[in-house]
């Protein structure tokens, strides 16, 4: 069976994006145009599905890393904040992206709460991915018949 670990991240966050601007609970809040990501970032993202992207590597990170909770999703979407001539320091991704993200996300039935863990991917939220995986493995094969032999 192919698996979100078998395929690029980039395609695979892509796909499920796509699928998620389907479902009625993701949807961006009104102040999504506004915010920053974090307090690395000096603006504000550019394109504008980039909630429905921001969700999809949200699920994603779950479905890798699970359980996991907003603080360690936090540490995975930061980054290094420019301090001038001094050296730089880690800082973390917004937590209320990541906490509406999981919420939203929870309302949609693909993750659910784990032993005051984190959150865990549910079994249709591994059915999205699973399939998305498949569809964008079948593509690559299609493109390389090499990779036949690694996939069924």
């Amino acid at each position: 069976m192919t698996t979100a670990y078998d395929v690029p991240a980039e395609k695979l966050i892509a796909s499920i994006a796509e699928e998620l601007k389907k479902m009625e609970y993701i949807k961006p809040p009104e102040w999504s145009s506004l915010v920053k990501t974090g307090v690395h970032r000096e603006r504000s993202p550019e394109k504008p599905d980039w909630w429905h992207t921001r969700v999809a590597a949200v699920l994603r990170k779950i479905y890798i890393y699970g359980p996991i909770g907003t603080e360690k999703l936090s540490a995975h979407f930061g980054g290094p904040v420019d301090k001038g001539s001094k050296p730089t320091h880690a800082w973390s991704g917004s937590r209320a992206i990541i906490r509406l993200a999981l919420q939203q996300l929870e309302l949609s039935g693909l993750v659910a709460p784990y032993k005051k863990l984190g959150r865990v991917v549910s079994p249709q939220g591994q059915k999205i991915l699973d399939n998305t995986s498949y569809a964008i493995f079948k593509e690559m094969v299609k493109d390389n018949p090499k990779l036949a032999k690694y996939g069924k």
